[in-house]
């Protein structure tokens, strides 16, 4: 097994429901120790930049709204295969295809209001745990 690190977020839709902790539950029982967290209102200018890699599609401009209409927690994970491990428990994009027990078949609302972001290598990773944490921020 292979300690990484890999990123999340908590988005609005769940956070809105005060779902915050069902969440970190799901992630703690699944293996993966919370080492760094914060709560905050993404900017517009924040949205865009993280997002950026989607720029060119339809549903950017929706995906950049949906991301600052209310707070969200920003984590980084770090366990056995973390990345592989998180993209497990969030579940498929759309939470009908979402296996039974995923956050997303559990807290999901819709394919785009899905209740979590994760990492989807150990590349991406690292470039989205530098977007949003500082070395100091993250505690093992």
């Amino acid at each position: 097994m292979s300690v990484e690190r890999t990123f999340s977020i908590i988005k609005p839709d769940a956070t809105r429901r005060n779902l915050t902790g069902s969440i970190n539950q799901k992630l703690e029982a699944a293996g993966l120790r919370i080492v760094g967290q914060k709560r905050l209102q993404l900017t517009e200018a924040q949205a865009k930049a993280f997002y950026a890699v989607h720029a060119e599609r339809p549903f950017y401009g929706e995906l950049v709204s949906f991301m600052i209409s209310g707070p969200v927690v920003v984590q980084v994970l770090e366990g056995d295969n973390a990345v592989a491990k998180n993209r497990a428990i969030m579940g498929a994009t759309n939470p009908a295809n979402a296996e039974s027990g995923t956050i997303r078949k559990e807290f999901a609302e819709s394919i785009e209001a899905n209740s979590v972001h994760g990492s989807d290598s150990l590349e991406n990773a690292k470039n989205e745990i530098a977007f949003f944490f500082s070395e100091s921020e993250i505690v093992g």
